[in-house]
């Protein structure tokens, strides 16, 4: 089976990240499955986000002048779902990618959308997604999460051949594999840049999803010889590709579609 290529956040190199935006472009070059962060609003709606701030992704700070630290936890979904979650992409041009002429559209005036959405988008365009399960900022700490998204993936009728859960929270992780074993579970590891990965730490989980840059490919042959599934994020380079596909990843996260879908195929 070749390795798949998951769309880090949608195509976030291309268009806004977690918007349904870049998740119809990473369908349309060809991603294999698209990756994204499940948040919780003030009001317990489940949305695609992030950072704990709205700040870098969205225009709160001036639409909210008295709202800091612009805790996505502490808005009600109307409220974000009136933010310009679009424009600060052409603002900032984070991958360069706009000032090349390379962003195929204008996603100004896009907004945050919910878990629902999602879902529903990826279900109609028969295509499967990675839901990141997060640690939710004050005051949503305690919201029970996985009751949520699990309830929710039913009333939908979307189960294992749609949707993976992954999480840098391995306890969640576990207590999300017992409540659904019929699931696949991703150990997402390497939370800290300049820290080594604590490979122990996620023995009892068959699938890893490790940070490319804390990852020698000489780890991944021998995690690969040991039966485990390896999806490194977030490998956006060629040669760094290319090293990790011959040690044997069973798929690369990238913020370019473009270029990896290609590769691997």
């Amino acid at each position: 089976m070749r390795p798949v290529v998951i769309a880090h956040r949608g195509a976030r190199s291309l268009a806004p990240e977690n918007t349904l935006a870049a998740a119809r472009l990473a369908f349309a070059l060809g991603s294999d499955l698209w990756e994204t962060d499940v948040g919780v609003t003030a009001d317990g709606e489940l949305i695609l986000f992030h950072d704990d701030a709205l700040t870098r992704t969205t225009d709160a700070e001036a639409r909210f002048p008295d709202r800091a630290p612009w805790t996505f936890t502490a808005f009600k979904l109307g409220e974000i779902q009136s933010l310009d979650a679009g424009s600060w992409f052409y603002a900032t041009d984070p991958f360069g990618e706009v000032a090349r002429g390379n962003a195929p559209g204008d996603y100004r005036g896009a907004r945050v959308p919910t878990v629902r959405e999602a879902l529903r988008l990826t279900k109609a365009l028969g295509w499967r997604v990675n839901l990141e399960l997060k640690r939710q900022p004050p005051p949503m700490t305690g919201f029970p999460l996985l009751r949520a998204v699990f309830d929710l993936l039913d009333r939908l009728e979307v189960g294992p051949e749609t949707v993976v859960l992954s999480s840098f929270d391995l306890d969640l992780l576990r207590r999300a594999r017992r409540m659904r074993p019929e699931f696949r579970y991703q150990a997402v590891l390497g939370f800290f840049r300049n820290r080594p990965i604590d490979w122990d730490a996620a023995r009892d989980f068959d699938e890893l999803n490790p940070r490319a840059a804390l990852t020698p490919a000489e780890r991944v042959r021998a995690l690969a010889q040991a039966g485990k599934r390896v999806y490194p994020w977030t490998v956006n380079d060629t040669e760094e590709a290319e090293r990790f596909l011959e040690a044997g990843v069973a798929g690369l996260f990238t913020d370019y579609p473009q270029r990896m879908v290609p590769l691997v195929r």
